[in-house]
């Protein structure tokens, strides 16, 4: 399957869209302000050691604490790396104490980033691990004599007096000894920097910086399927060039520099997906739809059959709505990054066929994702549950933020139970205080049912606290906001 990317460079963001057969795949947004600190390495500070929850929280200059639990802790284990029980974290380390850490997952919500004293380094082919001496291949090289040899060429690169270990990627089966050695010398040079910058600095402080989002997708997403890669910005395709041609010369003539006078996300509808990514309901094109609800603890996908009526019989359309599903359920997970536990209600299907069908489509339609997926079934109650790996915001979290009306709640109270609402405080307010008028401040359509359908409400409460009760339309309110005001 053919695939290109397409980038989108301004100086507040940089937006990389993945294309397979023409159709967007994947969404991935940068921001300057913002940037993800995945892969960072700092030098933190222990804040807080927490033996109950055998974790602790470390300082690493954030505005939150991030959060080491000790089986991240490296050299934990009672026998430095066995199967054994780790260590008590009250153990290993103290208030005050100073460490090396590197981010797992970017701070999420109201959690801050998790952490990790196992340090990796990710080049192109290869990813370091200084404190390690093993030569790990990718489970993905699934050829086990291919993966032998491998080991044996990466072995055979490695000076024998050196510590450190390494991971072959899986493009790493495909290149060649010199392309892997300069992977294993940039590798080595830049844990070297990292390590004289940890001596010279006081924590908190950041050591290393991950690269940017175009560089990591030069580094990590591109394959041997990748036919293009489009920027929009010709200084940022020069910087691009000059990342490509130390690093990775092989993937230069990838690159191109858009000029059209169209943008370029136009030109391919990556914008018009975009929209439909933060949408909360997914057509199908048979008729049928989705409904995606996030929360912080799960994401939930709700199929149905909406307007399609199949053409043979209801088990028919019930088969043909979640095998379309499936597909795009897969997709979208990609598109809008949802990650963490995820449950898909298909529409029940009485043939157990049916379902096997359904799942074996869905798995099918996972497997071109890049990111960690594992997928349990069907449960006794007819849902899928799986989990999808989540080590950065998902898309809606990048763009959004809660409604100001409904506080993220997707739904206001209405008019009425607000008016009502105003009954009760106006009495509590006339109980407490003594004024000689009350002047009511709220919306438009709260303020027109006091002057309608509820004006006898109103007059019959005005009569019992024996006080005027004014009115007053503010147009900036929101329907659930009011005051009272005593004159």
């Amino acid at each position: 399957m053919t695939e290109e990317f397409l980038i989108n460079f301004t100086p507040q963001e940089t937006r990389v869209a993945l294309l397979q057969q023409g159709i967007v795949q994947e969404l991935h947004v940068e921001r300057t302000n913002g940037r993800g600190i995945v892969g960072n390495i700092y030098l933190g500070r222990v804040v807080r050691v927490l033996p109950g929850m055998q974790s602790a929280f470390i300082d690493i200059g954030l505005e939150r604490t991030a959060f080491l639990h000790v089986a991240d802790i490296w050299g934990s284990r009672q026998n430095g790396g066995g199967h054994d029980s780790p260590r008590p974290i009250e153990r290993i380390l103290s208030e005050g104490q100073q460490l090396t850490v590197q981010v797992l997952k970017d701070p999420i919500g109201t959690k801050g980033a998790r952490l990790s004293t196992q340090i990796s380094l990710a080049g192109r082919l290869l990813v370091y691990l200084p404190q390690e001496k093993h030569i790990g291949i990718s489970q993905r090289i699934e050829n086990e004599e291919a993966r032998e040899q491998l080991r044996s060429r990466i072995q055979g690169l490695l000076p024998s007096d050196e510590a450190g270990g390494f991971i072959a990627r899986t493009m790493a089966e495909t290149a060649d000894d010199a392309e892997l050695a300069n992977d294993v010398g940039y590798l080595r040079r830049l844990w070297s920097e990292i390590v004289h910058r940890g001596q010279t600095a006081a924590a908190p402080a950041m050591l290393h910086h991950d690269l940017t989002l175009a560089q990591r997708l030069l580094r990590d997403l591109v394959s041997h399927e990748t036919t293009r890669i489009v920027i929009d910005s010709r200084e940022n395709f020069q910087k691009l060039s000059a990342f490509a041609q130390e690093y990775m010369p092989q993937l230069l003539s990838l690159l191109s520099h858009y000029n059209g006078e169209r943008p370029l996300f136009d030109l391919h509808g990556v914008e018009d997906e975009l929209q439909r990514a933060l949408a909360r309901r997914v057509d199908l094109k048979s008729g049928g739809y989705l409904i995606f609800d996030q929360t912080e603890a799960l994401t939930t996908i709700d199929v149905n059959t909406g307007g399609f009526v199949g053409s043979r019989n209801f088990d028919d359309t019930i088969f043909k709505t979640n095998l379309e599903a499936a597909q795009t359920i897969a997709r979208q997970l990609r598109l809008r990054n949802l990650g963490g536990i995820i449950i898909v209600d298909f529409i029940d299907m009485e043939s157990q066929e049916h379902r096997d069908a359904v799942l074996a489509e869905f798995n099918k339609a996972l497997s071109r994702d890049h990111t960690r997926i594992t997928v349990n079934g069907f449960t006794a109650l007819g849902l899928v549950e799986m989990t999808r790996k989540r080590t950065r915001e998902s898309l809606a979290h990048i763009l959004c933020e809660l409604c100001p009306a409904c506080g993220g709640r997707g739904e206001v109270r209405t008019a009425r139970t607000v008016a009502y609402e105003i009954l009760r405080e106006l009495l509590r307010e006339a109980r407490q205080f003594s004024a000689r008028e009350f002047r009511i401040l709220a919306s438009t359509a709260v303020i027109d049912l006091f002057l309608d359908e509820e004006s006898r409400s109103l007059a019959m409460l005005s009569d019992f606290i024996g006080k005027p009760i004014s009115l007053h339309a503010e147009a900036g309110y929101g329907q659930e906001q009011y005051d009272i005001v005593l004159l």
